[in-house]
């Protein structure tokens, strides 16, 4: 059952920034933005883009879950005593394209016995990868496709964000045939200048990479 106009944003691993590009992303198409599934009530990722985005408080929606513990999901949803059902969602009603934020990297538990993958699957989302370079980071970015092309996941493209690395970035490109849509630098003082600023320089090169996805 797949979701017309909506995009899933997944990362490599925890903490690369995924929420950073989403809103990033969200700025670039004029997207709205949904994390269905929130661990941690003091630090929620909506809060923060919709601070960051224009017109952030109409384009950003209430999460499905949001849970009190930041810990795993799965874990936080057996603290509340809450059972996750991602797949009897109520999803938000919007004209907009519709960026869906992940928690945590693409294996990371979404319930006790199914993973951010397995949402993602279930609603034959394309996704928006988000990677980072680290010492590790081309071992999590190749496994991390591996997955998602053995389940059949349309991978749209890859988003770098933080210091870049050409050598690394060309090494995943040239061995997975998935485009680079832009690169997100580090940015010092996060504002929603600063996120306009990066939507203006990737903008472009997501529109291109991603026409099929945008007229459908």
């Amino acid at each position: 059952m797949g979701k017309v106009g909506v995009i899933g944003i997944v990362g490599i691993h925890t903490g690369i920034g995924k929420t950073i590009a989403s809103a990033v992303i969200a700025e670039a198409l004029g997207a709205d933005y949904w994390k269905p599934v929130q661990s941690g009530i003091q630090e929620r990722d909506n809060v923060l883009v919709a601070s960051l985005i224009t017109n952030g408080k109409l384009r950003v929606h209430e999460e499905a879950y949001l849970l009190n513990t930041p810990v795993s999901p799965h874990q936080a949803a057996d603290i509340d005593k809450v059972t996750i059902d991602y797949k009897n969602l109520k999803w938000p009603e919007t004209n907009k394209i519709l960026l869906v934020e992940t928690a945590g990297g693409l294996l990371s538990p979404m319930t006790g016995t199914d993973t951010m993958a397995d949402f993602i699957q279930h609603y034959q989302l394309p996704v928006i990868l988000v990677a980072q370079n680290y010492l590790g980071s081309i071992n999590h970015t190749m496994l991390t496709i591996e997955v998602l092309k053995s389940r059949g996941i349309n991978v749209a493209g890859i988003i770098f964000n933080g210091h870049s690395n050409e050598a690394s970035e060309s090494l995943i490109t040239n061995n997975t045939d998935i485009p680079i849509l832009g690169r997100i630098p580090h940015i010092d003082h996060l504002n929603a200048d600063g996120v306009s600023r990066c939507a203006d320089t990737i903008k472009q090169s997501i529109i291109s990479n991603l026409t099929n996805l945008l007229n459908n």
